[in-house]
């Protein structure tokens, strides 16, 4: 088990979740729009509140969403022009180098992460620490602070060692946290690692509407997919400056591998021979799908249906050996399993073939009928790890980065791998191919003879059938685990906090304050992540939504010594404290990544290991109980992970205008957790606060 304060440790600092912070659009948003509704000039789908999610592969792992207005700045018609007249197909190399340097240009132009003043980062841990700690461990880890930041000290050391390698790099933190936050990170990536994304049911007549629905699912991949290839995607923007757009050219044709102390992470997206096919699993069997004709052009929704259904008639019976569930296992099991099954060049072949595909379409076995009130629940189950050996789990290569599952019965949505990507390229993704699915079909594709998807084989020994037996057997240990609850709270969505000039974000963030600290007596280590886009090559910092306002005024809730006025000015004043520490991490200057940043340049500097990180305060700080993450799509979807720590929770919600999606989880095993009895508080929690603010008139704090 990793030490308490590794990113990813399930005693640690929590993983990344989605949490999100909404942001009006400032008067100096380029597109010159009226505001973040999708209204104006802008196009609707590039204009909205868009989850800037932190990662979810550490143990600081939530997510945060801002007004992100996605329209490039003072586009001429000649150049919409241009842009219109690009090829939609695979890329020449000419128009390759073209792209490189033009999205290079972007790049460059993006500031560097900043490193935080040492004695700020200081005092911001000490305050961050008073509302989850006692006062006699605070006074000894302000000694242990007073200690660290003398002057020519150690803290000072390392912070002069951070600050040489922010100029010699393009970004001080990225690499460092890849490794720590994921690549290095050894527990599954199923659960504790990848989101699963539950989209809306669909209604199949049939097995020919499955096949259908998924046809024009591959062809919105690819329709977005040129959009990345041909760099028309449009460049985001976050309070009129623009965002690192590195993240949407990591996640098609990628993969994670496995390895015996860290992982490492391919891409096919670049290059001369990059990737012309897609993966289909169906029965745990997997095929490799030719995407592209050989002029370069895109198979049409009733090509790939045509090929999908060879692929289903070659596939009636399920494989005895359920390849794929080895993803599933301990990164150290699956690594020396992995080096085994490439040993057979057979299973080399196949497994390369799934590694360079640029996605996955699984095709599900119907679920298990469930009642209508947890039938959401069971499919963000499904969509996470799959359902157990039994059911669907060996229906994926949860390696993949990006693999979308469509079932029988009409379930449908997502998991992707972590590693190459946060939150916003998934959304944007999806939201556009949920979009394009509703189009109606243009007109029947000409007859063209389609060669037949080839079947990817293995070869499998006694050793390898005893790795995927192993694997099955740990795998259903995690299924039995885990504990979610998937929630639509109706009564009101993200327009009633507006409407109180209110942060939708803060809101929720203030009500799972509450939620938490009537079901426990206590305030805990909460984690949300907050986007650093604003940076060059950025990915997220972290929100800490328990602070010494949102604990005065959860005290205050039930308290009968306190008037209705009195909590509601409270209530809002830590609403306005969540908002404040919100723009200060995007600005990069919250407390997390710089602390871990000094920890691993002690370690860089093989010094011992300043006792500032070995006190017990540090290790309660890191320990994430609520791991949060607001994941707001235009689809009417919600995100789902597994908490980061044994005894927490793990939170995603998206807030639609009139209802608001919430995704629950815990573990089973820990008797002090319940996702349902969360719900029911969180729900509860939700309702006193409107009740609390109708009933108390706006005062000035």
């Amino acid at each position: 088990m990793a030490p308490l304060d590794s990113p990813h440790s399930k005693m640690a600092a929590g993983r990344p979740r989605p949490g999100a912070v909404e942001r009006r659009r400032r008067p100096g948003c380029p597109c010159g729009g009226p505001g973040a509704r999708g209204a104006g000039p802008c196009s609707p789908w590039w204009l909205r509140l868009r989850t800037l999610s932190g990662g979810r592969g550490d143990p600081h792992r939530p997510r945060e969403s801002f007004a992100v207005c996605s329209v490039p700045p003072a586009m001429d018609r000649k150049q919409k022009q241009a842009e219109k007249a690009r090829p939609c197909g695979l890329l020449k190399q000419t128009a390759l180098n073209k792209i490189v340097g033009r999205f290079q240009l972007h790049q460059e132009a993006l500031p560097h992460l900043p490193v935080p003043p040492l004695q700020q980062t200081l005092d911001r841990y000490l305050l961050a620490l008073e509302p989850i700690i006692s006062p006699e461990e605070l006074s000894h880890t302000q000694q242990l602070v007073a200690e660290f930041r003398k002057p020519g000290g150690v803290g000072e050391r390392l912070q002069k060692g951070l600050e040489r390698r922010a100029k010699k790099t393009e970004n001080w933190l990225s690499d460092w946290w890849l490794k720590t936050a994921y690549l290095e990170y050894r527990l599954p990536v199923v659960v504790h690692s990848s989101p699963g994304v539950v989209l809306p049911k669909q209604d199949f007549l049939d097995r020919q509407g499955q096949l259908r629905f998924a046809a024009k699912l591959i062809e919105g991949i690819l329709d977005f997919k040129a959009m990345i290839d041909n760099e028309t995607l449009p460049v985001e923007y976050m309070g009129g400056k623009p965002l690192c757009m590195n993240q949407y050219y990591q996640i098609l044709s990628s993969c994670r591998i496995p390895g015996p102390k860290r992982d490492s992470i391919v891409n096919y997206a670049k290059g001369k021979k990059q990737s012309r096919h897609i993966t289909v699993v169906h029965n745990f069997q997997f095929f490799e799908l030719d995407v592209y004709h050989s002029d370069g052009s895109p198979l049409t929704a009733d090509q790939l249906f045509i090929q999908l259904e060879k692929i289903w008639n070659t596939s009636l019976q399920t494989n005895k050996e359920p390849i794929g569930i080895l993803t599933t296992n301990h990164r150290n099991s699956w690594a020396k399993a992995y080096n085994n099954l490439l040993k057979d060049k057979t299973n080399k072949e196949s497994v390369r073939a799934i590694e360079k595909s640029i996605c996955t379409v699984c095709l599900d076995a119907p679920m298990p009928r469930v009642s209508e009130d947890i039938y959401k629940s069971r499919v963000a189950a499904q969509m996470l790890h799959g359902g157990g050996s039994r059911l669907n789990s060996g229906n994926r290569w949860f390696d993949k980065t990006l693999q979308f599952i469509i079932a029988e019965d009409g379930s449908c949505g997502l998991v992707y791998e972590h590693a190459p990507s946060e939150g916003p390229p998934i959304v944007a993704l999806l939201d556009h191919i949920v979009e394009f699915t509703k189009k109606p079909e243009t007109g029947k594709s000409p007859t063209v003879h389609l060669p037949m998807p080839k079947k990817l084989r293995f070869n499998i020994t006694p050793e390898i059938k005893n790795d995927i037996e192993n694997a099955k057997q740990n795998l259903n240990i995690m299924v039995e685990d885990l504990d979610i609850k998937v929630m639509v709270f109706h009564q009101f969505g993200k327009g009633f906090p507006k409407s109180e000039k209110i942060s939708p974000d803060a809101f929720i963030q203030l009500a799972l304050q509450l939620a938490y600290y009537r079901m426990y007596g206590r305030a805990c280590a909460t984690y949300e992540s907050a986007s650093l886009r604003m940076f060059r090559l950025g990915r997220t910092d972290t929100i800490r939504s328990a602070s010494v306002d949102s604990l005065k005024f959860v005290k205050s809730m039930d308290s009968p010594d306190k008037s209705d006025q009195e909590k509601a000015d409270l209530l809002r004043k830590a609403t306005q404290a969540h908002r404040e520490y919100t723009d200060m991490a995007i600005r990069g200057n919250a407390i997390d990544r710089h602390l871990l940043g000094l920890k691993l340049q002690a370690i860089e500097d093989l010094v011992s290991i300043p006792e500032l990180f070995m006190d017990t305060a540090y290790a309660v700080a890191m320990h994430f109980n609520l791991s949060t993450s607001q994941v707001p799509a235009k689809t009417d979807c919600v995100m789902c992970f597994g908490p980061v720590v044994p005894d927490g929770y793990g939170v995603c919600y998206n807030p639609m205008e009139e209802h608001i999606n919430f995704a629950i989880s815990a573990f089973n095993s820990c008797a002090d957790t319940n996702a349902a009895r969360m719900a029911h508080y969180l729900e509860k929690a939700l309702l006193d606060m409107r009740i609390l603010l109708q009933a108390a008139p706006k005062s000035k704090l």
